[in-house]
């Protein structure tokens, strides 16, 4: 047998484990699979992100802003991580919950 069509057929037959592996495996190569699941289904959902707070002076302070499912546990600032608008400025974002 020629040892490039040996070759070929080694490669082909590992690409068709790994393609396989990939689909069968509840794991991907960029780590677990994300699982649509309600917050009322888990014990715990903890989460934290950061996000700018203004004041009515248009100062705005950026926050690390920490919560366990829709609960806030702490709000930190992020120390000179913040912006004074001008005067007529008007914050584009919509009213919502930290968490």
């Amino acid at each position: 047998m020629n040892k490039r069509l040996l070759y070929t057929i080694i490669v082909l037959i590992i690409l068709g484990i790994l393609i396989i592996g990939f689909f069968l495996s509840p794991k991907t190569f960029i780590g677990l699979s994300i699982k649509n699941q309600n917050i009322e289904n888990q014990e715990q959902l903890h989460y934290s992100y950061t996000r700018a707070i203004c004041n009515s002076s248009n100062f705005c302070q950026d926050y690390e802003i920490e919560c366990i499912n829709k609960t806030l546990i702490t709000m930190k600032p992020i120390t000179g991580a913040f912006v004074q608008h001008p005067e007529d400025w008007t914050d584009p974002r919509k009213e919502e919950s930290l968490c």
